[in-house]
């Protein structure tokens, strides 16, 4: 059966037919100065995937010491220009993707859409990548995985889709341009109008404090999310995953 589990962040386990789809794999449980506020993934994560999505070059969505977990075979996609990233976690075989391009799984296409975001390693430092979002179509379904990214006009043209994989918040007390937030991603919801909108990059790392200061922004973010979409598309399924939980796709879902 098709399945979607939200792994935590932008890391989501899509299984579809025999083929799973991992996308933007960041399984440690710190970054920096982010900590993991849930528990860990399960350790044979990195086993189970057959493929790996990547949306952006961000060390919090590209990182390279998550994907030298996963066996080196597994095939990695990614934006046009991130091989020599990509390539420092190990990969042999990674296919680069412009907006608008698409590549094969077996029986599972995954075509590259546009993401309005950052497209810098590091804030304005080397050479800007564009970042992507992935439509993925396989057993009669499609897949909106969104990455990161802000509103765009051609959010309009993406549907019909069968679920839509969007974020919602981040890791701080705020999100800023290049982002959704539960507004945002609401009006995302509208546009695309999936069957199901799954919440995600919410709830799983935070800056220290936050769940001292600000302990809502852990948990209020999906919930807000789902509240405003019930008003702007009363059409659109919202399930609030929680890290870690696993949900079926159903026929319409």
């Amino acid at each position: 059966m098709d399945r979607l589990t939200y792994i935590g962040h932008g890391t989501t386990l899509i299984r579809l037919g025999e083929l799973s789809i991992l996308t933007d794999p960041m399984l440690r449980n710190w970054l920096g100065p982010l900590h993991r506020q849930v528990p860990p993934p399960d350790s044979a994560l990195a086993e189970r995937c057959d493929v790996v999505l990547i949306s952006h070059i961000h060390r919090d969505h590209l990182d390279i010491r998550s994907l030298r977990r996963l066996p080196s075979s597994t095939p990695l996609v990614v934006p046009r220009g991130a091989t020599k990233w990509a390539g420092r976690g190990g990969a042999t075989e990674v296919r680069e993707l412009d907006v608008g391009e698409s590549v094969s799984f077996a029986d599972v296409e995954v075509k590259a859409v546009r993401a309005l975001h950052n497209g810098y390693r590091d804030r304005t430092w080397g050479d800007r990548i564009q970042p992507l979002g992935y439509l993925i179509r396989g057993g009669g379904r499609t897949i909106y995985f969104a990455g990161d990214t802000d509103l765009y006009p051609e959010m309009f043209e993406l549907g019909p889709v069968d679920v839509a994989l969007l974020p919602v918040w981040g890791w701080g007390s705020s999100v800023g341009e290049g982002h959704l937030d539960p507004p945002r991603a609401a009006t995302a919801a509208q546009a695309i109008r999936p069957r199901l909108a799954v919440p995600i990059h919410w709830g799983t790392f935070a800056v220290a404090g936050i769940r001292r200061l600000h302990p809502e922004n852990l948990v209020a973010p999906p919930l807000a999310f789902a509240r405003l979409t019930a008003s702007l598309a009363p059409e659109v399924e919202v399930r609030v995953l929680q890290p870690g939980e696993t949900t079926a796709l159903e026929d319409g879902g």
